[in-house]
Parts: structure tokens; sequence; C-alpha cells
């Protein structure tokens, strides 16, 4: 999937009618929409359905992590949504085996990437969670990278910190959606490990999935034209 647009804009509402506005308002100026659990879990296929209608591809956020046959089962069930999510998505931290089941049932109707480390936490937070301690975020995400694309999957969600290594190890070819992007301006929030969109695309991201900093924006539409515009150095 090439990337024309790489804006990646986050629906995180449970809003359905603030959701299809925004999808309205900002299908000239992004290049995929983002659907999440707040929204998907608040109304489901109908509501999924609603908002695709508008036309742009959408990346299905929903970050399975089960037992392989409960995600290939889930995975065979968003293949029949209509239209088609065009990126899917699970946690690499399922194992080779959960993500070689979420493969033969998505089967290239989408594409299936897996998330690596969230871009919420830091080196601290993980080694918390019980990852090894003597490596940090990048060398985490990197490995899980790796078994991502040693189980067949497309490509990774991860943060922009991390976009180098994996870069670096994987190749270009290697699909890289990447949250914790904010504008020079904006604020961090709840993310930890950010960049701007334009270091982003220059360490290798293919698409930027960036929520409230257009979202929330007074103009959402000239909030997402003015980062595309940054991007190309205007």
């Amino acid at each position: 999937m090439t990337a024309r647009n790489p804006i990646c804009v986050a629906l995180d509402t449970a809003d359905l009618g603030r959701a299809t506005a925004l999808a309205k308002a900002l299908k000239p100026h992004v290049g995929l929409m983002k659907i999440g659990m707040e929204f998907f879990y608040a109304h489901g296929a109908r509501g999924y359905e609603t908002v695709a209608a508008e036309g742009l591809p959408i990346f299905l956020d929903l970050k399975l992590h089960d037992i392989p046959n409960t995600v290939a089962s889930a995975m065979t069930a968003l293949m029949a949504l209509d239209p088609r999510p065009a990126i899917v998505n699970v946690h690499a931290t399922g194992g080779l085996d959960m993500m070689q089941a979420a493969r033969d049932a998505v089967a290239g109707r989408a594409k299936l990437i897996a998330v690596t480390i969230l871009t919420s936490l830091s080196d601290d937070d993980i080694w918390q969670a019980g990852f090894e301690t003597s490596k940090d975020t990048q060398y985490h995400a990197r490995s899980l990278a790796e078994l991502a694309c040693r189980a067949g999957l497309d490509g990774v969600v991860c943060s922009p910190h991390d976009l180098v290594g994996i870069r670096h190890g994987l190749g270009r070819d290697f699909l890289t959606v990447v949250p914790g992007i904010r504008p020079a301006d904006a604020a961090t929030q709840d993310q930890k490990r950010v960049a701007t969109p334009a270091a982003a695309i220059a360490a290798g991201a293919d698409y930027l999935v960036i929520g409230r900093a257009i979202t929330q924006a007074a103009d959402p539409a000239a909030a997402a034209q003015a980062i595309l515009a940054s991007l190309h150095g205007r």
C-alpha cells in the first residue's frame, strides 16, 4: 500500500454523528481513517459501515490479542464488513501462532499489521510489565516487528522513535503505521514517545496516525491541510 497522502486521521469518538461528520469533512484532506475500539464497541458493524460509506479506506484498529483460534474467528468476522477494512491489526505480543492464525484468516483481503510497543509506554513501563530490563523500547519494538515479519504480516504499528531500527532490519516494503504524531506546537497529552509529522516521515513512516491535533481543532480540515503542507515544506 503506497501512502500518497500519509495522514491517517483517528476518529476516536463514540459519537456516531461526530465521526460521520468528521469523515465527510476530512476525506478530501487525508489518506486513511482510523476507527478504534471506542467507536467500534459503541456502534459495531453498522456504525463502521456508516463511516466507511464516506469512501476513504479504513484502518480498523481493534488490536486483537487472544488465543489463535479466537483471533482467527474474529478476523474472519471482520473480513465480512462492507466495505472491508484496508488495514486490520493484532498485538505482536500474542505470539507467532496467533499472528499466523490471523494472517490465514485475513488471507490477503486486507493489510494485517501488528502493534509492537505502544507510544504511551516508556522504558520503565515495559520493564514493570516484565520485558527484559537490559533492553529498551526500541530493541523490543524491533524484536516484535521481526516476529511479525516472520509470521507473514504486512507491517507494524510502532512509535516514531522505533522507525529507524525497524526500517534498517526489515526494509522499505514493510508497512509502518505510526501513532504518537504531534505537530510542533501541540501538547503530547498521554503519549510519551512522540515526533513531529515531518520527523516521522523522514524516519520512514508510511502512515501518520493523527487524532486530537486534527479532530479537536477549531477547523479540522484546515488542520489536516496544514499538516500535509508541512510535509511538503510549504
